[in-house]
Parts: structure tokens; sequence; C-alpha cells
């Protein structure tokens, strides 16, 4: 038996690996782009994108600012986000500032970061269908015609 085991050994085998992962696409800091963004792997964003992007794994670095919405795997933000967001996992640091919706089913924010709007996780998302099967509408009174 080892003493020591491997990272490789310790990490669940549904653990979204970016750490490891090249960086295949980047926008710089003097690129603003507009338009919609789709890609796979993993990208750094440094400029400005005015448009959706959807994506596996995108960091937002701290010159970075995305006006639009985000479907994606995994998000490491450092910059800004005007729109919605929805991905598995999210990790915000302290410079980042996030206006919009945040659905994320595992989120980590670190102290300083500004989130502004509605964060869901997804335990929280399934629980009002579930109450709304539950629950039998409510009827209304019929109202008589007046004679």
């Amino acid at each position: 038996m080892a003493l020591f085991s491997s990272k490789k050994d310790t990490l669940p085998q549904n653990a979204v690996k970016t750490s490891t992962d090249p960086i295949s696409s980047v926008i710089s800091k003097d690129m603003r782009v507009k338009g919609e963004l789709s890609f796979k792997g993993k990208a750094r964003i440094d400029g400005t994108v005015e448009g959706n992007i959807r994506g596996e794994h995108l960091i937002l670095s701290e010159t970075a600012k995305v006006i639009g919405d985000l479907e994606l795997v995994s998000l490491i933000c450092h910059g800004v986000i005007e729109g919605n967001v929805k991905a598995q996992q999210v990790t915000t640091h302290s410079t980042a500032t996030l206006h919009g919706k945040l659905v994320a089913s595992n989120l980590t924010v670190e102290s300083g970061t500004k989130l502004n709007g509605e964060i869901i996780s997804s335990s929280q998302q399934e629980q009002p269908k579930k109450l709304a099967a539950t629950v039998a509408p409510e009827k209304k009174p019929e109202k008589k015609p007046e004679n």
C-alpha cells in the first residue's frame, strides 16, 4: 500500500478536468468581438465579447468583459459578465462582476466577487417542479351574470 496516491486516483470519474487541458482559443486584451461564439475545449477571453457564448471550458481574465448569455460546462471568472450564465461548474474570483441570472450545479464564490442578480443551484431548480406537481390549482368561483 502506498502512503501517497496520485491526484488521478483521487478525482471522481465525473470531475471536470480544466486545469490540465491546454487552452485552444484566445481572444486577446486588444480584441473586441461582436456576434455569437461557439467552441469546444478550453478558451480564454482577455478582451471584450458582445454576444452569446456556448462552449465547454471558459476562462475570463481580469481584463475580460462579456455582454451576452453564456452556456458552458465550466467557467472561471476574473472579469465582467453582463448577461445570464448557465454552467455545471462556476468559479468566481474577487475581481469578478456578474450582472444577471446564474444557474450552476457547482458554485464557488471568492470573497469580493460582485454578484447582482438571481442565483439558482440545480437542487433548487428541481424543487419548484416537484412542489407544483403536488399542489392542485385553486378553482376560481364562477361569476353569475347579473339580470
